[in-house]
């Protein structure tokens, strides 16, 4: 399966901050998170015309003087093999490259920072990632055990290793990135926050986004309302301690 770029936002300075970029979204994913505002690139790829390279690439050489470089969104860009080769031909203009991941495929994260093909890492990390509940009692059968936190956010059976091991990856790679999670009121709780905080520890940035309710993938979540300014403000601060910066976005 070949990636293909589905969308594009010619001109962005909400996706990179600090830079103008062009946002390249991918289709499909690996997850089926239920607040997913993307659910039309995860779940009918087929209904989105396909942007060829050559339009893409006309497009940056066009305005390379006024862009700092793409992002690479979806969907899930790890998905797909060929990853590589397409940032190598946008890297090849003197792009730089900033990649959105659910770090579910930390193998394809650290052959990407091997070769060089991103300068920034946005991560989700979806929920608590020391949540073990049921799911790691051996003793327990798969139709018998809980879903974890982690798997009820990504909507999905959820291997937590490969998570921790992409943000080991991530955090000793020595590039820009930042974590981010998006707080849903029936997910996530400041406790939980803080959770992921402790295992994001020392990390540069961790971003806390506000669920927006309108184009959840699922429609009972499109009637749950999002956290008050003043809710975020207090998990910001009390994240704040383990981590160099955390911020606010959509609060």
């Amino acid at each position: 399966m070949k990636i293909e770029i589905k969308g594009m936002i010619e001109s962005s300075m909400l996706d990179w901050d600090g830079r103008i970029v062009s946002t390249l979204f991918v289709s499909r994913c690996n997850f089926r998170c239920p607040f997913c505002q993307n659910q039309g690139l995860v779940l009918h790829p087929e209904k989105h015309e396909t942007i060829p390279l050559a339009k893409i690439k006309e497009h940056l050489q066009k305005f390379r003087r006024w862009i700092d470089g793409i992002c690479l969104t979806g969907g899930e860009p790890c998905i797909y093999a060929d990853i590589g080769e397409l940032l190598k031909e946008i890297r090849e203009l003197g792009m730089k490259v900033k990649l959105d991941t659910n770090g579910a495929l930390p193998d394809t994260v650290k052959d990407l920072l091997k070769n060089k093909m991103v300068d920034y890492i946005a991560m989700d990390v979806k929920a608590p990632i020391d949540d073990v509940s049921t799911c790691q009692r051996v003793n327990v059968s798969e139709k018998k055990r809980k879903k974890t936190k982690y798997e009820e956010a990504a909507g999905v059976k959820i291997d937590i290793r490969r998570i921790k091991e992409s943000i080991k990856t991530i955090m000793e790679s020595g590039i820009e990135y930042e974590f981010r999670t998006t707080i849903v009121p029936s997910l996530h709780t400041a406790d939980d926050v803080v959770s992921i905080a402790r295992s994001i520890k020392g990390a540069r940035k961790y971003c806390l986004q506000n669920f927006v309710n309108k184009q959840a993938m699922k429609p009972e979540f499109r009637k749950i309302a999002p956290y008050k300014p003043d809710e975020l403000e207090n998990m910001k601060k009390l994240a704040s301690p383990f981590v160099k910066a955390c911020i606010l976005r959509g609060a």
